[in-house]
């Protein structure tokens, strides 16, 4: 007689095995209708799956954020269901739910075209439509093997015959289509709706694997609500239009090619913001009390063994032989390089905390196919720095860095950032006791940083658990940015230590962190965040002075060497062209001021002003223009706050 402990702690009690339907119509009717899945003792089970012993149960609506991954796991099948009834020849293999989405990976001799993506789709909904019930059955392995076999589907028969012999494996079916699944599932397709749409067809290899089958994946995104999606669809528009490998084209920031891929071109202008951005964050770090350092880029293979960073990250680093045959390997991080200057001279605790910061050029062997644009590189700049303190200080370093970060990204225009806490990854360094320290100190300091934060488990460095800052943009997407961890492992396995108060050695403790991230990705962010139309201080010109008549061009070279005399970033446009067509042209090259220049101007000392975004035109004094346009140029650590 098994006893259902409700979320709001209430019992119900049953004669025999039941249902998470029954009780959902034992609840109410509405709560019947509305049910998807069930969550029995912390597992998703199927309505239709019978409950035996007594349990915690507790029910999924569409509304529970558990619904979402659920509703494009059944978008996968109902689509492999659409493929299969439109092209039978077809073979399925795999069919996740994504983030955003979900797609399905399938082997066929021909390409699937536009027309065919359209063609599926529409099935889909005619099989939502048909609220075709979702059964779930048990088979033995040895069943789901031959059972494929026989349908000569050798990628299901390679899933099945991976699973241990002894186990039993579920298949889902709806329809004429039945899938080798975990589950669960909704009870019908019906109640999957119709706010889902196909997006694209690429290539994948089986198993991820470049010597087997090249597979043919067909991704879709899926919502609760039509809502949902239209405004998930009008944010991939708005993103389309934002791509930082376009406008970084456009505006002449940078170029990408093929002769150095996972590496950045960059040209003058996208230097130019590089600079500022490099230099408004040192100016930061040394307020903050950061001593600014240089590291080789080629380290002896030694040091990466000593360190861990060998065994954990060998294949992504990239490595040079010596005439004297040593490895040498281009540093795909900094902090082993760090703890080697920390272990130059004695230290003492009165040295501690020591605050020690890099803008370290690293190289990490990215796959190829994972590149993209500046956002993913193999050759990329981290604002980094590395905090020796001891453990009595770690609070302290941690609440300081913490308010550090959240202003440099208020000054760059975020004010949305989550904090995630990854804990202990499986494989790591370090025994469980040490991580224990550490987890209890990054909680701590988190709690005293006065930050929220969700976790996200087995997901910390190998050497420390650590907070993730997750900045939100100006269309809702998330970028991970910056972090911070706690670390008891590398000064022990590098033989770094301080001479205590007590006159015995000791470990410092390692706070690893970053801001920015890397330099080149946060530029990708900024410009994808601000449309490629920056900030004052991070444009690349802010100014260009344009003379109306070829007369006035004396004036705006006077003009424009006053600006550049009070530190402003200007241009000259002289060219024979209507002004209309200059002002254009710039706002287009999204300069943020613009000041046009004629014979009147050049009588009167003034200078017509117009600002990016605006129709309206200004006529004022020239040098007060200059001085308040200086002043709001300025960078936001220089100006009054």
């Amino acid at each position: 007689m098994p006893n259902i402990t409700l979320p709001d702690g209430s019992v119900r009690s049953y004669d025999g095995p039941v249902t998470a339907a029954t009780i959902a119509s034992d609840i109410g009717p509405g709560l019947a209708k509305a049910a998807l899945i069930a969550v029995v003792d912390g597992d998703e089970w199927d309505l239709s799956r019978p409950i035996e012993t007594d349990a915690a149960v507790a029910l999924v609506t569409a509304k529970d954020d558990a619904a979402l991954a659920l509703l494009r796991h059944d978008c996968a099948h109902v689509m492999a269901e659409a493929v299969l009834e439109l092209f039978p020849e077809t073979q399925v293999t795999i069919g996740p739910a994504i983030e955003n989405g979900f797609y399905y990976d399938f082997h066929r001799d021909t390409a699937f075209s536009e027309d065919d993506l359209a063609a599926i789709e529409k099935r889909m909904h005619e099989i939502v439509d048909r609220d075709e019930a979702i059964v779930r059955s048990v088979w033995s392995r040895d069943d789901a093997v031959a059972f494929y076999q026989k349908n000569n589907e050798p990628f299901k028969v390679e899933l099945v015959e991976a699973i241990p012999a002894d186990e039993t494996v579920t298949f889902y079916q709806q329809g004429n289509f039945i899938d080798l699944c975990r589950g669960p599932h909704a009870p019908s397709t019906g109640k999957i709706g119709h706010a889902f749409k196909l997006m694209k067809v690429a290539g994948a290899y089986w198993r991820g694997d470049s010597n087997r089958p090249m597979l043919q994946r067909i991704y879709g995104t899926a919502w609760t609500s039509e809502k949902d999606l239209t405004a998930y669809l009008t944010m991939l528009e708005e993103a389309e239009k934002r791509d930082h490998r376009k406008l970084g084209k456009q505006l002449g920031l940078f170029h990408l090619q093929e002769e150095a891929a996972g590496s950045v071109f960059w040209h003058a202008k996208g230097w130019v913001l590089y600079r500022e951005i490099e230099a408004y964050v040192r100016r930061r770090l040394d307020a903050a009390g950061y001593s600014e350092v240089k590291t080789p880029q080629l380290v002896d293979r030694s040091l990466w063994e000593a360190s861990g960073h060998w065994e954990k990250f060998g294949e992504n680093m990239f490595t040079a032989q010596s005439e004297d045959e040593r490895t040498l390997a281009l540093k795909p991080m900094n902090c082993p390089c760090h703890v080697q200057i920390f272990r130059q001279g004695i230290k003492s605790y009165r040295d501690l905390p020591l605050r020690m910061a890099e803008f370290g050029s690293c190289h990490r062997n990215e796959p190829s196919g994972a590149l993209h644009g500046i956002m993913r590189v193999r050759a990329f700049t981290q604002d980094d720095a590395h905090i020796f303190c001891t453990e009595d200080q770690i609070t302290e370093e941690s609440v300081k860095f913490c308010a550090l970060l959240q202003s440099i990204y208020a000054d760059f225009g975020f004010d949305d950032v989550r904090v995630k806490f990854s804990d202990r990854p499986d494989v790591r360094a370090g025994d469980d006791a040490t991580w224990d320290r550490a987890e209890a100190a990054l909680t701590d300091a988190t709690h005293a940083a006065g930050l929220d934060s969700v976790l996200n488990p087995g997901e910390g460095a190998f050497y420390g658990p650590k907070l993730e800052f997750v900045l939100r943009d100006a269309i809702g997407r998330d970028w991970q940015c910056g972090t911070l961890q706690v670390d008891f492992v590398l000064p022990d396995r590098l033989d770094a230590e301080y001479v205590g108060e007590d006159g015995n050695r000791h470990r410092p403790v390692m706070l690893h962190r970053a801001i920015l991230g890397s330099m080149e990705r946060w530029i990708g962010i900024l410009i994808e965040q601000y449309s490629g139309r920056m900030p004052a201080w991070l444009a690349p010109v802010q100014i260009v002075v344009a003379s109306i008549t070829d007369s006035a061009n004396d004036y705006a070279r006077e003009v424009a060497a006053r600006a550049a005399a009070a530190g402003l970033r200007v241009e000259t446009d002289l060219r024979n062209e209507k002004i209309s067509y200059k002002v254009r042209e710039h706002s287009v090259m999204k300069v943020p001021f613009i000041l046009a220049v004629g014979g009147r101007e050049a009588e009167a000392g003034t200078v017509a002003l117009r600002r990016l975004g605006s129709n309206d035109q200004q006529v004022l004094d020239a040098n007060e223009t200059i001085l308040m346009l200086r002043d709001e140029s300025l960078a936001p650590d220089m100006q009054s706050r």
